[in-house]
């Protein structure tokens, strides 16, 4: 269900966007443009709530860090795929 509701933004906005999506199309431009918006906001607020919450005596196998561990899981899966080719 959509709401009108009366919004404020400078006359050099409104022309810019209607230059690229005209008058018709301002609405969904705008609405577009708040939902991004707000998912950034809501990403951003999440990424500050976790904070914190990761530490490295959790994850004692990346103590070589993160491309040493991704290249070990990769030469396992590859042993693996030679011994079922093998057998």
């Amino acid at each position: 269900m959509n709401t009108r509701t009366h919004v404020v933004i400078p006359k050099a906005l409104v022309n810019e966007i209607d230059v690229l999506v005209g008058k018709r199309g301002r609405s969904m431009f705008i609405t577009n443009a708040a939902e991004k918006e707000l998912l950034r906001l809501r990403q951003s607020a999440a990424l500050k709530a976790a904070a914190g919450a990761w530490s490295k005596a959790d994850h004692p196998e990346l103590k070589n860090g993160v491309e040493a561990y991704v290249r070990g899981l990769r030469r396992e899966s590859e042993v693996r795929f030679k011994k079922q080719q093998v057998g």
